[in-house]
């Protein structure tokens, strides 16, 4: 199987299955002489790990790391790091009706037709869990980012049809952490902690947007042709799970818009430096980020575990009924929330490195 690295001067590869012994990541390239704060880490994976709170899985895993290599006395040595984070809460036998079955929107039937064998425990490899690997990655690339000046901030602004209307630039986002939902709107995190609720108790499940703002990154990231900022960061956030669109800046909106509307029109300010009035560009011009802040909004579509019948068919191609079963998400934003950090922090650390812009 391809596909399981990502990224070029900074590159991790994740390994393990949803229902195996554990899963990890792999990182390649990180500098040495970097504190790792064990703490912070692990604050990134608590955002994550399922069982947080009444609109989550229930599902039990602490999700605490163990960082096999790399790292001596506190600090990395530019060798591999390798971590590892043990599954302690499989219920595998909860999977056992669709070992052959083909679940509705899951991936059975593409692993099956490609592979010719799949792991049926939780989705094996194509599970959500393999995230919690990124985020253990993620955070390391934050702590340099950190140390850059770098901050990234994420959030939950719609469930379903309900939504923020405050411009995404303005949110307040100390207010994610405050509530469930990971809503920086706390008039409307009530709202969706509702919507959520109403739709788990109906055995359904509910999609929602996550937004993401990039502060004071730099001038130059990103090439001009196939490596675009925007492409690689479009592309770091389709690879994670139920992810169903990507737009940055204006995005969809300037189909609404004239070029004389839509325009960032350059300026200087009190110290001469040059920044746009407007930024429907969103931090990113011709593939180069320009200096002002990278905004973006990624689309999760319904989870797509139901607790109701399904009609489908099996792997010998005989009909059948899928029933829900097992412990799922009926809205997976709120968690989704470090996972969107995690990949974009992977995404501006790599284009750092690549344009020789970390010192440690």
């Amino acid at each position: 199987m391809g596909g399981n690295s990502f990224g070029k001067a900074f590159k991790i590869t994740t390994f393990g299955e949803s229902h195996g012994a554990g899963i990890g990541v792999t990182i390649d390239g990180c500098p040495s002489g970097l504190e790792i704060d064990t703490a912070y880490i692990q604050k990134q994976l608590n955002k994550r790990k399922p069982g947080q709170s009444k609109v989550t899985t229930q599902r039990k895993e602490g999700d605490e790391f163990e960082i096999l290599s790399g790292v001596f006395e506190g600090k990395t040595t530019g060798t591999p790091i390798a971590i590892f984070i043990k599954n302690k809460d499989q219920k595998s036998k909860d999977y056992d009706h669709i070992a052959k079955a083909y679940r509705p929107s899951h991936a059975d039937m593409t692993y099956t037709t490609k592979y010719g064998h799949r792991d049926h425990r939780g989705g094996g490899r194509s599970s959500a869990r393999e995230t919690a690997a990124r985020v253990a990655a993620g955070a390391i690339a934050q702590l340099i980012l950190l140390q850059h000046g770098i901050t990234i901030d994420a959030g939950v602004t719609q469930v379903g049809v309900i939504k923020t209307d405050k411009d995404l630039i303005k949110l307040d986002w100390t207010q994610v952490e405050n509530n469930i939902v990971r809503c920086p709107d706390p008039e409307k995190a009530k709202m969706m902690e509702e919507l959520i609720l109403a739709t788990k108790k109906s055995g359904d499940t509910i999609g929602g947007k996550v937004s993401c703002i990039i502060n004071n990154c730099p001038v130059g990231l990103g090439e001009p042709v196939f490596d675009k900022l925007h492409a690689d960061l479009g592309k770091a956030m389709l690879s994670i799970n139920a992810v169903k669109g990507f737009e940055y800046g204006s995005g969809f909106d300037c189909l609404d818009m004239l070029g004389s509307e839509h325009n960032d029109l350059w300026e200087l300010d009190d110290n001469g430096a040059a920044h746009t009035s407007t930024n429907y560009s969103g931090g990113i011009q011709g593939g180069i980020s320009n200096g002002m802040p990278i905004y973006f909004n990624v689309a999760f579509k319904p989870v797509a575990t139901i607790m109701k019948d399904q009609s489908s068919v099996d792997k010998d191609s005989n009909p059948t009924t899928v029933t829900g079963k097992g412990r799922h998400d009926p809205c997976v934003v709120p968690r989704a929330v470090p996972i969107v950090v995690a990949m974009a922090a992977l995404v501006i650390l790599d284009h750092l490195m690549l344009n020789r812009m970390v010192n440690l």
